[in-house]
């Protein structure tokens, strides 16, 4: 983690999993940070999983506790996004909101009629079109996609989407975001599902389709990701750890777009349909109990 501190200051929308992490990166490399949500309880959340990451990294050696206490310092909470904007001017906004259309062009507008005409607008989706996002402002040639990966502080990866108008001015100012957060970044065209998320999708959805089909047990599915192809999770496990909900939404997006090949598994419609979400809600493929994974818990489709 970086301790040398910059002046910009980033504004990032949305504490849930995503901003939380997100918020927790800028603030630990030197950036003033405020996250909104109008959500106090979310807030309340966001900033106890930020200490909590923070006093990790002190108890592993990755940093001092002054510098802890002082990335705890840069950041601050506001639950509305015009007072978050207006006394103090922003160099970018993060938008981390759902896999809604509506709700992120609410608030990209939002940020568009607040920010400083030379400030960036980023998105963290990890399908929708950049390009209608960018289009509710006017500002589309400083609109990009920045979409991260969970858990933030952990995943190298930043995935970097240019819109149709996205300026390449706009692509250098991210890189370097990119760079002092200590990520490696990635340059892809809007289409829909980027590069990871359409991978991801469909390697999800096909795993599903083997539960449901009684191919193998779920912790049979994973095993033969993790130890045949060396990924470091299984795609069920991946699953609830992003959200079936989410999984759901963007499925359903990619098989509007692209076609069949993308149509979502009934069994993620029947587990969102009856709140197993994966971690957040406890239950998913797999049951959680104080965060971690209940030995045998793994969900019987058949």
């Amino acid at each position: 983690m970086s301790n040398a501190v910059t002046t910009e200051r980033v504004v990032v929308v949305g504490a849930g999993l995503m901003g939380t992490g997100i918020a927790h990166g800028f603030a630990a490399s030197g950036f003033a940070v405020t996250l909104v949500d109008p959500d106090a309880a979310a807030l309340e959340r966001a900033v106890g999983n930020i200490g909590k990451i923070f006093a990790d990294g002190v108890r592993l050696g990755k940093m001092s506790d002054g510098e802890a206490g002082a990335a705890r310092a840069r950041l601050t909470t506001q639950a509305d996004l015009a007072r978050a904007l207006v006394n103090q001017p922003a160099a970018l906004v993060v938008e981390t909101a759902t896999e809604n259309m509506a709700i992120k062009v609410a608030i990209v507008r939002e940020a568009d009629r607040l920010l400083p005409a030379e400030s960036v607008i980023a998105s963290n989706t990890s399908a929708l079109s950049l390009t209608e996002i960018a289009a509710a402002t006017q500002r589309a040639d400083r609109v990009l996609g920045m979409h991260f990966f969970n858990p933030v502080h952990k995943m190298k990866l930043l995935e970097l989407v240019r819109g149709l108008a996205t300026s390449d001015s706009t692509v250098a100012r991210a890189r370097a975001w990119g760079d002092a957060l200590g990520k490696t970044t990635i340059l892809v065209n809007e289409e829909p599902g980027l590069t990871t998320s359409r991978m991801s999708a469909m390697m999800g959805n096909e795993a599903m389709y083997m539960l449901l089909e009684g191919v193998g047990s779920a912790e049979d599915i994973d095993t033969a990701l993790r130890v045949g192809f060396n990924h470091p999770m299984g795609p069920l496990e991946l699953g609830d750890l992003t959200g079936w909900d989410t999984r759901l939404a963007v499925l359903k997006y990619l098989h509007a777009t692209l076609g069949e090949k993308f149509r979502p598994c009934p069994l993620i419609q029947k587990m969102v349909n009856a709140g197993r979400l994966g971690r957040k809600s406890g239950k998913g493929v797999y049951e959680y109990a104080d965060g971690q994974r209940v030995p045998g818990s793994g969900l019987k489709a058949r």
